[in-house]
Parts: structure tokens; C-alpha cells; sequence
């Protein structure tokens, strides 16, 4: 009987647990005219500091892991007498009320095609990440993100390119995203490859 009790107490609390992956296409969580998401990008971002003067843009087959957070706005104003948000707390300092420009954007966010945000990262206002790029996870993204480059750091800084230049220049022309999910499909084993010239729809 002590027996029985100890083995299923041992497969209660030391069997190994499955893993159990679910995947969320962004596109269906983010409805309005402030959010374009492309096909096929999955991952559920934290968006915001919503801004009236702020879109959200992410283009097709992106790759957002968890706990990415972007912000469309929220910048205090340094170049007042004080970045304090009193016209956010109008209940306290209702002479505020009526002022604006606090909080500032710097613009709208950006994302291209193909593009990997690795978890935690954080990506600010304003900044615009190219095609193919990748974001290493937890990095601070302030600045633009060419196409096919690696960035990653607090405040995140170019680490290298994924390819040589002509490499993604034809990649850049081939735009494989834009493609009929048929053509994908029949390409599918060499988009996973490293070698672009495999391609069978590979005309430039």
C-alpha cells in the first residue's frame, strides 16, 4: 500500500511535464486602423503608450517571441522645464488639462518582412526594422534596423550581418513573402536551406 502511494506521489511531482507550444497569429489580436499585420507573423507584442500620432506596422512571416514590448509613445518632454505628465494627472492639476504634446511619440514603429524579435526585447517609438532582421532577446532597440542584420545590446548596436551584400540584395529583389502561399509551400524545403540559388521561383 506505502508502496503504491510513494509511485504515484513520484509521478505526480517528478514525471517530467509536457511541453505544450501554442501559436498566435498577431494579426488577430491587433484590429483597427493603427495596426497593419502582415500574414502568417505570429507572437502577441505588449504594445503601449498608444498614440494618436503613432501606427504599428509588421510585415508577413515575422517571428515575435514572448514579453517583446513596443512602445508607440510615452517619451517625456526633456526639452521642458519638466518631464513631469501633469496634464495626464488633470485631476490633481487641472490647469493642465488642455495642454499638449505630453506624452510624445517620435513616430510610427516599422517591422519588415521575415523579422525575429527574440523575447523581452523592447523596441521604442519611431523605429524602423528592416526586411530579414533579427532582434536578439532583451536588447533596447532606439535606432533603425537595416535589412538582414543582428542587433542586440542595451541600447541595442549592430552585431553583423546575415549575409554578404549581393546575398541580400537578390534576397531583397526576391521578396519571398510576397509570394502565393502555393509557391511558399512548393519552395518551403529551400527557404530552410542556405543556399537562395536553390529556389526554384528564383528569377531577378
Amino acid at each position: 500500500m506505502i508502496k503504491k502511494i510513494v509511485k504515484k506521489l513520484k509521478v505526480k511531482f517528478f514525471s517530467k511535464p509536457q511541453k505544450i507550444i501554442t501559436y498566435f497569429f498577431t494579426k488577430d489580436f491587433f484590429l483597427g486602423k493603427k495596426y497593419l499585420i502582415g500574414d502568417f507573423t505570429y507572437g502577441c507584442p505588449n504594445v503601449i503608450f498608444e498614440n494618436n500620432d503613432a501606427n504599428l506596422c509588421i510585415g508577413k512571416f515575422c517571428s515575435i517571441a514572448e514579453h517583446v514590448t513596443i512602445f508607440l509613445g510615452g517619451n517625456h518632454r526633456t526639452d521642458w522645464v519638466s518631464t513631469y505628465p501633469f496634464n495626464v494627472l488633470n485631476d490633481y492639476f487641472p490647469d493642465a488639462s488642455s495642454i499638449k504634446g505630453h506624452p510624445a511619440t517620435k513616430g510610427d514603429v516599422v517591422i519588415g518582412n521575415d523579422v525575429w524579435i527574440g523575447r523581452g526585447a523592447v523596441i521604442m517609438s519611431g523605429v524602423k526594422i528592416g526586411n530579414g532582421a533579427v532582434v536578439a532577446a532583451y536588447a533596447l532597440v532606439t535606432n533603425d534596423i537595416g535589412d538582414y542584420e543582428i542587433w542586440g545590446g542595451n541600447p541595442a548596436k549592430l552585431l553583423k550581418k546575415r549575409f554578404d551584400e549581393e546575398t541580400i540584395s537578390k534576397l531583397q529583389k526576391l521578396k519571398w513573402w510576397d509570394w502565393e502561399i502555393k509557391e511558399i509551400i512548393e519552395n518551403v524545403e529551400h527557404l530552410c536551406s542556405n543556399n537562395i540559388d536553390n529556389l526554384k521561383s528564383f528569377e531577378i
